[in-house]
This record gives C-alpha cells, sequence and structure tokens, in this order.
C-alpha cells in the first residue's frame, strides 16, 4: 500500500510539473504572432509606407523620422522586437518561420544601426526625398486614394503634417549646416527649381489642388462645394507659403554652405556611414575596394561584349566613338508624339508574351500599364516601376519620363521594359504581395539587392523571351548591364575614394551610350543615395552564380520555372538568405 501511495505522489507531481511547463509554454504565443504585431506596429511609425502597401487607416498622418521624439520611438520599437524575437529558440522553428524570423532580426539591426547617424540632418535632396513623394501623392493618381469625401479629408490633415515635416527639416538642416552635414552644393541646385515650380499659384492651377478636379461621380454637390473651397485653402494659406519659404531657405542660407566635395567621405564619420549604406543596399559584409575592383572588371568583360555587336553593325571607329554614334543615330530617336513611347512599350510586351509561360508558371494577377512620368517630376526622373495592389484597387504602374520625345532613344528599350516591368519589378513584387503564405510584413518588405538584382537579372532573359533581335537593342541591354557595372565603380569612387562628381561624369561617357544629360543626372543621384546604386549588379550576379550552379549541379534535371519559382515565391530577401535556400534546393534534388 505504502509503495502505491508513493507511485501515485509520483504520478501526481509529474502531471503537476507537466501542467506547469504547459502554462509556461502557452504563455509564449507562436512566432507568427510577432510578425503580425511588428507589422501593426510599424504601420502606425510609417504611415506613407501603409499608404503605399493600401492600408487606408493612416493615410491621415505624415511620418515623424526628423524630430528627436520620433527617432527616439524608432529606436525603442526596434530594440522591442529584436528582444521580442531572442524569446524564441530558432531551432525549434518551420523553415519558413526561420526565414522570417533571420528577415526580422535583420530589419531590426539593420534600422538600429541607421539610427546611429544624423541623417535626419540632411531630409532632402534631389531624388531621394519626400517633398517629390508627397507632390506624387498630391497630384490624385498615386498610392493616395481619393475615392470617397474621407479620402479628401485624410489627405488635408496629412498635408497639414507635411508642412510641419518640411518645417522639421529646414530646422534640421541649419543644425546641418553647423555640423558640416550638408548636400554637394551641385545637387542643392537641382532642388530649387522644384521648390520654385510649387511656391506661387494661381491656387487652382496648383499640383496639390489636383484631386478637386477629379472628384467621384457620386460625391454630392455640397461636399464638392465644401472640399473645393477647403482645398483652394489649404493650397493658398499652407502648402504654397510652405515651399515658398523652403524654396527662399534653400536658395538664399543652404546654397551658399553647400559643400563643395561630392562623397559622404568628406561628412563627419562620413566612411562610417557609406560603409553603412553599403551592408544596407546590398545586404552583403562587402568592401568598397572589393566592390570597386569588381566594377572594373565586369567594365572590361561586357566592354569585350560591346565590341562585338559592334563589328556586327559594320561600324569601323572605336568603341568610345560607337557610344557617340548610337546616342545621335536619328533612327533611333523615331518619335514625335509622347504617346507612341507608351505604345512602344506595350508592342514589347505584345512580343513577349507567347514566351513568357516558358520561363514562368508563377504570374501576378495584379493588373499593369505604361504611364509617362508627371509634367512635375520628369526632368530629373527615371523610368521607375510603382506597385499595384493585389486587390486590383491600384495597377503596377511603369513610369517612362519623357522630357523631350524628338531626343527619346529606343535603344534600351527593351531592357528598360524587362527590368521595370515585366518580369522585373512587377512580377516580383506583385507575387510578393499576393502571397498568402507570406507574414503581411514579408509582402512589401523591399531589398534593393534582392529587388533590383532581379530586375537586372530579367534584363538578361531577352533572348529567351522573343527579344533583341535587333542587334542594336541586344546593344542596350549590354548598355544597360555596363550602366550598373559603371555604378560599382563610379559610386565608390565619389564615396570613399575621393572621386570628384566630374570625374565620375568623364568615366560614365567612357564606357557607356548615355547621354552626358541622362549621366550628370545619374552620377548626381548617386552623390544624394550612395550606396544604393550597388545593389543592382551585386545582386544580379548573386541570382546568375545561383542559376549557373543549380543548372551545373542538376544537369537535366534543372528546370528553369522550378529556379523562378525558387527565387520569387519568398519575396523579397538579404541574399545571404536567398543563397542558403538555393542551396538546400540543389540538394534537396541531389
Amino acid at each position: 500500500m505504502k509503495n502505491l501511495f508513493l507511485a501515485f505522489l509520483i504520478i501526481v507531481t509529474a502531471l503537476q510539473s507537466c501542467k506547469h511547463k504547459n502554462a509556461n509554454e502557452a504563455y509564449l504565443p507562436p512566432v507568427k504572432s510577432v510578425f503580425t504585431n511588428y507589422y501593426e506596429e510599424r504601420l502606425q511609425l510609417y504611415p506613407l509606407e501603409a499608404t503605399i502597401n493600401g492600408d487606408n487607416r493612416y493615410n491621415d498622418r505624415m511620418s515623424d523620422e526628423l524630430t528627436e521624439e520620433g527617432r527616439a520611438k524608432l529606436k525603442e520599437f526596434y530594440k522591442k522586437y529584436k528582444a521580442e524575437l531572442a524569446r524564441y529558440d530558432r531551432e525549434k522553428l518551420s523553415d519558413e518561420d526561420k526565414t522570417s524570423w533571420d528577415i526580422l532580426l535583420w530589419e531590426c539591426n539593420i534600422n538600429l544601426a541607421e539610427l546611429k547617424y544624423p541623417t535626419e540632418l540632411m531630409p532632402l535632396n534631389q531624388i531621394f526625398s519626400k517633398h517629390l513623394f508627397i507632390s506624387q501623392l498630391a497630384s490624385g493618381s498615386s498610392s493616395q486614394p481619393f475615392k470617397t469625401v474621407k479620402d479628401y479629408e485624410d489627405w488635408q490633415k496629412r498635408v497639414d503634417g507635411f508642412v510641419v515635416w518640411c518645417d522639421t527639416a529646414q530646422v534640421n538642416m541649419r543644425k546641418g549646416i553647423q555640423q558640416g552635414y550638408v548636400l554637394p552644393a551641385s545637387l542643392i541646385r537641382k532642388m530649387i527649381p522644384q521648390l520654385a515650380g510649387m511656391n506661387h499659384g494661381p491656387a487652382n492651377e496648383h499640383l496639390f489642388y489636383a484631386p478637386v478636379k477629379k472628384f467621384p461621380k457620386d460625391f454630392s454637390a455640397q461636399d464638392k462645394s465644401r472640399l473645393k473651397k477647403e482645398y483652394a485653402d489649404m493650397v493658398e494659406n499652407k502648402v504654397i507659403p510652405m515651399f515658398k519659404k523652403l524654396h527662399t531657405f534653400v536658395e538664399e542660407e543652404y546654397l551658399p554652405a553647400g559643400r563643395k566635395t561630392d562623397g559622404f567621405k568628406s561628412l563627419p564619420n562620413g566612411e562610417d556611414l557609406y560603409n553603412y549604406y553599403i551592408k544596407y543596399y546590398t545586404t552583403t559584409n562587402m568592401k568598397s575596394d572589393e566592390i570597386h575592383k569588381l566594377g572594373l572588371s565586369e567594365v572590361e568583360r561586357i566592354s569585350a561584349e560591346m565590341e562585338k555587336v559592334k563589328a556586327q553593325v559594320g561600324f569601323k571607329g572605336d568603341l568610345k566613338s560607337f557610344f557617340d554614334f548610337v546616342r545621335a543615330n536619328p533612327k533611333l530617336m523615331p518619335f514625335k508624339e509622347p504617346k507612341e513611347v507608351i505604345t512602344h512599350f506595350n508592342k514589347i510586351h505584345e512580343v513577349m508574351k507567347p514566351n513568357l509561360k516558358k520561363l514562368f508558371d508563377l504570374t501576378p494577377k495584379t493588373a499593369f500599364e505604361v504611364r509617362r512620368t508627371e509634367a512635375f517630376r520628369e526632368a530629373s526622373a527615371s523610368a521607375e516601376y510603382n506597385s499595384g495592389l493585389p486587390d486590383g484597387s491600384r495597377p503596377g504602374v511603369f513610369y517612362v519620363p519623357i522630357p523631350d520625345v524628338k531626343k527619346y532613344n529606343i535603344v534600351s528599350d527593351e531592357s528598360l521594359f524587362l527590368h521595370e516591368a515585366i518580369p522585373g519589378h512587377h512580377y516580383q513584387i506583385s507575387l510578393q504581395q499576393e502571397n498568402t503564405a507570406l507574414p503581411d510584413f514579408r509582402k512589401n518588405l523591399w531589398y534593393s539587392a534582392y529587388g533590383e538584382g532581379w530586375a537586372l537579372y530579367a534584363e538578361s532573359l531577352g533572348r529567351e523571351l522573343g527579344l533583341y533581335t535587333d542587334p542594336y537593342q541586344y546593344f542596350g541591354m549590354l548598355s544597360g548591364e555596363m550602366h550598373r557595372a559603371i555604378r560599382l565603380v563610379v559610386d565608390t569612387g565619389i564615396h570613399s575614394k575621393g572621386w570628384t562628381r566630374e570625374k565620375a561624369i568623364k568615366y560614365s561617357l567612357d564606357h557607356e551610350a548615355e547621354s552626358k544629360e541622362s549621366i550628370t543626372a545619374e552620377i548626381e543621384r548617386y552623390m544624394a543615395g550612395g550606396g544604393q546604386a550597388l545593389s543592382y549588379k551585386i545582386g544580379q550576379l548573386k541570382i546568375r552564380q545561383l542559376r549557373a550552379k543549380a543548372e551545373k549541379k542538376l544537369g537535366s534535371g534543372f528546370q528553369i520555372r522550378e529556379f523562378h519559382n525558387l527565387v520569387l515565391e519568398s519575396g523579397c530577401v538579404p541574399l545571404e538568405i536567398l543563397e542558403d535556400k538555393v542551396n538546400r534546393w540543389i540538394a534537396s534534388k541531389g
């Protein structure tokens, strides 16, 4: 009996222990809840990101990354979720949850690293800047919706926040002047006409008045009348004065204080800042010297390919003379009306369509269209893709700047379409957004090395898709690849080797067929956003390397559609995570 009683006590104790253990395990929610909570909390800190993602809950808010309080909130946010991840044993998670865990940890670490630098002191530039993005939203034809009365009211509140943001930017830029943390004068000059274009009326012709010129049909006459008056008042008494104040400050105070140097290296702690941007944009631990040498090697390789095309078309001069010939060839500038450019891109799409299914069985449902870039930013804009939404409320849009249609050169149009549209950004971003298996924070995530790397890899698929039958279009593809190889050289040259703007422009002119105007705008883009230009070639080379490895290891078992599915299905990931995924796939097939 005594032994039976002891046995009973042991069983009861064990059950209580299990119950206690299970209670503790129940206290730790599934790791997916961390991913969900992160995304929900993040949108409140980045309301513009929410709008882009099609989440309209915060359409009346402006971000706050310029104030000390706002930056402190961001720091606490990333620290909080880094601590949340540490509560979980990564090795016990599913493969997909491990990937999400790894990506979220990367996000926390890379954003905390950025907050160590006083980037808030240089909030404006001529290309990567909120004054341009908000103006694009103001047009009424971008991500900010104008479908309901509330949408129109939300925008007025967001504009109020934008006015405050611009005032804060001006305060910060004055601090930047004092601390030597200021833009190069050459970039400041490019901002002046942008601001001047917004600093005057009449109010009813201003870009920020545009949404009330295209009301939805179901709006009542009373709402239309009220909103017209409110928008006129907003433009006249808030928007124009704000742009006028900013324009005066930039022209009269900021420009005289502008740097005579061109790269980050001349900023306080600028070398470390550039190293951070290399890591941020390439998602690798590559060093500046390594990237510079890789760029020189790629320029040499692609130049040899260009020589072959030059010989094919029978051009007798040297390669630099051929660049000049291509730049000025009237046969490559055939259009008289901007709409002809748009029609041309749509024809490229039609040629590709029968061949797409040979390379892809994952294709997006999101609608797609080609548009001309808006006039207010066309002069300094590059071709670009703006993502659509899976619910069909917004198509993916390939924007094409056509500042002077008679000088518009078509030599790179096929590769440009492959990159910016299909199967480049439109496929990659839309498939990511449409993938219901991904946690929400990953559906709209962007890593430039992956996203731009994929788009540049997509350019190399032209012959497989029925394009590049014209040697000039193939030369255009080589020119596009050369353009990205040159970026490795000039971006690192400017920001870590002391290259001047003029030296970088000359190097580009010597090695590619772009016009001087286009190259100048590109070099100034790299000056404003150091490191971003490195991502294209670094990502493309990694994807090509992984494809070559899979083809070699799998032989006849290699299926191109399966490889493309593998690369695209998880959306944007740091390159190390992509490489690990492909390696595991190759191993599983062997």
